[in-house]
């Protein structure tokens, strides 16, 4: 009975150890969580972050398909994707539907992204590049690698748009832990992704940004342009803190890749 009980006794040990052990580690692990915060208490977003999905060629949900070039295969194909949209319904007017449907069959020809135009909100979230947020007790600055563009979120002013801006003119304010940017002053010259997806110069969106960990921020956009759909609609996604050592939005001057593809017809024969 005692060698019975003695097993028993350690079995019950082992398993408060492991018990215990798993506590701390989640203990441990939580701390690391910690969403790490400025002077002032509110998160800090500095560091680089990005998207992986595949929004960029379709926000909403989309199968594989063949690339632009046939003579390049699989290289450049489209991978499947499930959509960043929320219901998957984006509520065109029946003339914008049309027209984003023309733009689908043309995308290669009509895409800002194809003439390296500035990527504007939110689709340079969601580009296949990392972007930099600098985070000051004034101002926030993201950066983002395609075309260099960046933007300025402007914390304390009120200030409306002076002009229209490819990028948008951003306003932010803090709901609790949440970054909200308030983004007005748009062309109508960008798209949302490359699957025809488009607005006008009415675009409004209002962006969140919330840290769920020191590695993850929960991304959600508002889009109301009343010019092209029927109602407000929203996208959502996380976005990832990339944590190589250095790293940082690279140079993606891509305007000298496309100078041939716009100018070229303009050359002296």
């Amino acid at each position: 009975m005692r060698g019975r009980t003695g097993v028993a006794l350690c079995a019950r040990v082992a398993v408060a150890v492991a018990i215990a052990t798993a506590v701390a580690a989640g203990q441990g692990q939580g701390v690391g969580d910690r969403i790490p915060r400025t002077r002032e208490g509110k998160p800090d977003l500095t560091g680089t972050w990005q998207a992986i999905n595949t929004a960029n060629w379709d926000i909403q949900d989309h199968p594989a398909r063949r690339g632009p070039v046939l003579e390049l295969g699989a290289a450049f194909s489209v991978p499947a994707g499930a959509g960043v949209v929320e219901g998957n319904d984006i509520p065109y007017q029946p003339w914008a539907l049309k027209q984003k449907q023309e733009n689908a069959k043309n995308w290669t020809a009509l895409d800002p992204e194809v003439k390296c135009y500035l990527p504007g909100i939110p689709r340079a979230t969601y580009q296949p590049y990392p972007f930099q947020i600098v985070q000051t007790p004034t101002d926030i600055l993201m950066a983002y690698e395609f075309a260099n563009a960046s933007r300025v979120i402007y914390m304390s002013s009120r200030a409306e748009s002076p002009s229209e801006f490819w990028m948008g003119w951003s306003r932010g304010r803090w709901e609790g832990d949440t970054l909200v940017v308030d983004v007005t002053g748009f062309t109508d010259k960008t798209w949302f992704d490359r699957a025809g997806n488009f607005h006008s110069n009415e675009l409004h969106v209002v962006e969140r940004y919330t840290p769920t960990s020191r590695y993850h921020l929960s991304y959600e956009a508002t889009i109301e342009d009343p010019k092209v759909f029927t109602r407000p609609w929203k996208m959502r996604m996380p976005l990832y803190r990339r944590m190589e050592p250095r790293v940082r939005p690279l140079e993606y001057i891509c305007v000298e890749f496309v100078e041939e593809l716009m100018y070229g017809h303009l050359k002296r024969k």
